[in-house]
């Protein structure tokens, strides 16, 4: 299922813009509003089930924390499993970790160790909210390669086309983005 522009538009227009957050000049997208709008969230959840149903996946990888949102629904649409990647020291078990650059520093995340390993040649989909610099998604679809698993795709809500993070990003593995932002 492809969306229509009317679609992508009433998506787009689902999701609040907050001037000057978390610093001045920032424009923060704040997807609570497409959430909480139950047309919009079924939309973009039945578009994602549509687009994904095919790949044969075996599991959905979040990014933490608002890839958890879409990531686990969807996991539990396709009736597949859902892993968290989360921030460094969030996670119970064994993990593995990857470093990625900041704008002012550097930040990690990390994954199971065991993430993938009840299923043989696990195929991920990796889905978070939004790519800008692309940093933390390339540490996650890293992680996922470090694991053992594939990394088929990575899955944006939106992406910010004015940054390098997509291409930076396609390196690595294909990246589909549902709403472009300029």
């Amino acid at each position: 299922m492809n969306l229509s522009q009317e679609q992508i538009n009433f998506l787009n227009h689902s999701i609040r813009d907050i001037p000057d957050f978390p610093k001045p000049g920032i424009i923060f997208k704040d997807i609570t509003t497409l959430l909480s709008n139950k047309d919009a969230y079924a939309l973009l959840m039945n578009h994602l089930y549509e687009k994904y149903s095919s790949y044969n996946l075996t599991h959905i990888a979040g990014i933490d924390a608002r890839g958890f949102i879409f990531g686990a629904a969807l996991a539990q649409m396709l009736g597949i499993g859902f892993v968290p990647i989360r921030k460094k020291g969030k996670l119970p078990y064994t993990t593995v970790s990857e470093k990625y650059s900041l704008e002012y520093g550097v930040d990690e995340v990390e994954i199971h160790i065991d993430a993938f390993t009840q299923v043989e040649h696990p195929k991920v989909l990796l889905i978070d909210d939004l790519i800008a610099t692309g940093g933390t998604a390339y540490a996650a679809a890293n992680l996922i390669n470090k694991v053992g698993a594939e990394c088929v795709e990575a899955c944006f809500i939106m992406g910010l086309t004015f940054l390098d993070g997509q291409s930076k990003l396609k390196t690595l593995t294909n990246v589909y983005t549902v709403i472009g932002v300029d």
